[in-house]
């Protein structure tokens, strides 16, 4: 039975009101364009191109390896410059394909001319799907052409199309259901193609009035599709929380959504996803925040893949007068990356850039105490966790304890403990930090089992 609201969950200041209201804006950088062959999870593209080869708007420049990766296309045209490490959003080098950009965005052939849906069979709408590169843009960046092949199509109750948009400060979302809702009705009308026994579900938060109606004017008529206002509540657009409100069901990490009949897609992949079964268009772009209380002019921008964070800052004006920049952040306060260096590349899965004139986690380690044993970390968990002992199973790396009793991969890195904890304690990055303690153990076990 569905719930009213998921378990847990806080109510951080929104801050939307920097952008909310600014429309869509597409902007085309200048200079070189920088493409990561590992913007998805999964394996790494390979390259296809080489240095000094054209490339064109469109083209594919890296194909997927293997079932669960992704094409890069390029998105702009111009000249190969080298195929080299380049730092990336998680500060680390990474392989990149780095583009010349000769400005004149020409396009390849191919793509454009609208074609009809009925036309197009259930197998040929995942292949457009995997040949246009298309991952998850909510941030986790899973090739979608993998969620959309369940073992089981038939078994599929509800497609969830994720319009929460709960992360404070961003709003690209909000704009583009304001501004494409057919679209997005229609890219939800080519998956419940592949899935027979589905109802598409637009789940939005209520802070979100002009996107509601928006998308209930474009879904008017279709009996498969229903609009839902949700409470604004964080993090409401987490996957494992719309299943809990929507279908009622809560799961364990080793399931995946569709073992419990739901599949949920961000409305910007669904946005891509009609784009590229019915104009056969790759992705090379998709909406970005950029706002903060350090930013001139906070907007909402259609980016260009490959672009650089200094460059987005550009398109909205730059830092405004007289504030100096703090912190810089790839995405949101609450899950966002924070970024050394803003000389580093979009990736598909990134949402926005987060200029801010103070940093609240080195406030926070200056007030930092002993746990107080509170409870308020579990009280908000989503995941129903006890943050409280996995911080003290991580911290003396009990990693037996931490993972098979205190089920502490099960953690979404959402930042609500960290949030709302009175002794300033910053556990969701020691949940991190575990987890990737965790993961390299594993790896390495793996490894030497060979």
């Amino acid at each position: 039975m569905a719930k009213h609201t998921f378990r847990g969950g806080v109510h951080p200041k929104e801050w939307k009101e920097l952008s909310r209201d600014v429309p869509l804006c597409e902007v085309n950088p200048k200079g070189e364009m920088v493409f990561l062959l590992a913007q998805h999870i999964g394996k790494p593209a390979k390259a296809i191109v080489k240095k000094n080869d054209t490339v064109l708007v469109g083209q594919i420049i890296a194909q997927a390896d293997g079932f669960v990766s992704a094409n890069i296309a390029c998105s702009c045209s111009g000249t190969v410059k080298a195929i080299e490490k380049r730092r990336t959003v998680s500060g680390a080098m990474s392989e990149c394909i780095v583009v010349e950009n000769d400005g004149e965005y020409r396009k390849t052939e191919g793509f454009g001319e609208r074609e009809e849906l009925s036309k197009i069979s259930g197998e040929e709408i995942l292949k457009r799907i995997q040949e246009a590169g298309i991952v998850g843009l909510g941030g986790a960046g899973f090739p979608t052409h993998v969620k959309l092949a369940p073992k089981d199509p038939s078994a599929i109750r509800y497609l969830i199309a994720n319009g929460a948009e709960c992360e404070p400060y961003l709003t690209c979302n909000d704009q583009l259901m304001r501004r494409k809702a057919q679209e997005i009705i229609e890219g939800i009308e080519v998956m419940l193609r592949l899935f027979p026994g589905a109802e598409g579900v637009v789940a939005i938060e209520k802070n979100k009035p002009e996107a509601i109606a928006a998308m209930e004017q474009a879904a008017s008529g279709n009996d498969r599709i229903r609009v839902l206002g949700l409470p604004a509540k964080y993090p409401q657009g987490g996957e494992r929380s719309l299943i809990q409100v929507i279908a009622g069901v809560d799961y364990p990490v080793t399931m995946l959504p569709a073992d419990i009949g739901c599949i949920v897609e961000n409305v910007g992949t669904i946005y891509a996803i009609q784009r590229a079964v019915l104009y056969r268009e790759p992705l090379y772009s998709h909406v970005m925040t950029v706002t903060g209380d350090a930013v001139k002019n906070p907007g909402n921008f259609i980016v260009r893949d490959g672009t650089s964070f200094a460059s987005l800052l550009e398109m909205a004006g730059g830092l405004r007068e007289g504030v100096k920049l703090k912190k810089a952040l790839a995405g949101g306060p609450m899950m966002g990356v924070a970024l050394s260096t803003l000389q580093v590349p979009v990736q598909k899965n990134n949402n926005a850039l987060t200029i801010l004139s103070f940093d609240e986690n080195e406030k926070a380690q200056q007030q930092m105490t002993a746990c107080l044993r509170c409870g308020r970390c579990t009280t908000v968990c989503p995941m129903g966790l006890m943050p409280q002992m996995m911080a003290a199973a991580a911290q003396s790396k009990d990693w037996e304890r931490y993972e098979k009793k205190l089920y502490g991969l099960e953690c979404i890195s959402c930042g609500s403990c960290t949030f709302i904890c009175p002794a300033k304690r910053p556990l969701t990055q020691v949940f991190k930090q575990a987890k990737a303690e965790i993961m390299a153990l594993k790896r390495a076990k793996a490894g030497g089992a060979k």
